[in-house]
């Protein structure tokens, strides 16, 4: 198979400024169509981008010319969506959170074997070299064996009419934010992992969380410990500890193409900065998602993961539902 015949249901922010750049650029992927509800959104997202628009959702899913499709959409649309792509056998990569329910995603995985498809989520901070240095360090035994792990991500408010305060649509820190300290910890200490305590804070006029915590334990006895909102001071963390040191990553999900990241390494006797050169996460995950198209092994896993993710945000936030605070 040649270039992917890519389809957009959307036209996101984050579609515009990043993914759909990064899969022109790429020259694996042909943008065919963009569907918007919007038809002037819809006309300038395909004027920028010289591909097709189409008015509706469900008119670019029916469409026989494509391979694939990205949701850009929000997250209580996803299912939805992901469903209907997969019915008409279509590979999928989706926003994060892919399915804010358990049940959701076991359906939509089982329908995705069935039909030797892939869906992915884009988590594209995964593919991004500054985690693969961290990975080998650790090999190495920088910092002796890890001992625990510990990550943050929140941002100040935004705007009253952003989609994050919408519950109807799937809004709220946890599956936000915090949706990416879960899948860190995961890489880190596996996916054995238990949810022992979580909060959120539920905002009284929105009805979503705006920010939360929750702390894991993994069968070893190794822990996780998570913050994350978006009614914080603005924090993209991750913390490795070892027995013998420590590694910090002060800029872990969200690495611009041009941003030069670095890694604070501390032991006994020393602290170091190193610094990597810069790497475009979304041509990384989006080539990822070309070889898993192209290359059907391992889908099982990847189901597995997805799986996974969403149990432990479904832990955490039926834990936290115990003791619910609102502010």
């Amino acid at each position: 198979m040649g270039k992917i015949r890519l389809g957009l249901l959307g036209c996101a922010s984050i579609a515009r400024r990043h993914m759909i750049p990064a899969a022109i650029e790429l020259g694996q992927f042909d943008l065919v169509a963009v569907a918007s509800r919007d038809e002037k959104k819809g006309e300038d997202f395909s004027s920028q981008f010289k591909c097709e628009s189409v008015i509706g959702y469900e008119t670019l899913v029916k469409r026989t010319d494509l391979d694939a499709i990205y949701i850009p959409l929000p997250v209580g649309l996803h299912h939805r969506w992901t469903k209907r792509c997969l019915e008409e056998h279509k590979h999928v990569l989706v926003e994060k959170s892919f399915v804010p329910d358990l049940s959701s995603v076991q359906d939509l995985t089982s329908l995705a074997s069935t039909n030797n498809l892939v869906i992915m989520e884009n988590f594209a901070f995964l593919f991004h070299s500054q985690l693969k240095h961290v990975q080998q360090l650790i090999r190495c035994n920088e910092i002796g064996d890890v001992r625990s792990f510990r990550s943050a991500f929140g941002f100040p408010p935004r705007s009253s009419g952003d989609i994050r305060y919408d519950r109807s649509l799937g809004g709220g820190a946890l599956l936000d934010a915090g949706t990416y300290t879960l899948r860190s910890t995961q890489t880190f200490l596996g996916s054995d992992l238990t949810v022992k305590s979580a909060s959120l804070n539920i905002d009284r006029s929105s009805g979503v969380d705006i920010f939360g915590s929750a702390h894991l334990v993994n069968r070893k006895g190794l822990s996780s410990t998570v913050s994350f909102g978006f009614d914080n001071f603005y924090q993209c963390m991750y913390e490795i500890w070892g027995s013998k040191g420590r590694i910090i990553v002060e800029r872990a999900y969200t690495a611009a193409p041009d941003f030069k990241p670095t890694l604070i390494i501390e032991s006994i006797n020393s602290r170091k900065t190193l610094s990597l050169k810069p790497d475009n996460q979304f041509k990384n995950i989006l080539t990822e998602f070309h070889r898993r198209i192209i290359n059907s092994k391992h889908r099982a896993q990847q189901y597995d993961e997805l799986i996974n993710q969403a149990r432990l945000l479904e832990e955490t936030n039926m834990i936290a539902q115990r003791t619910v605070i609102r502010v």
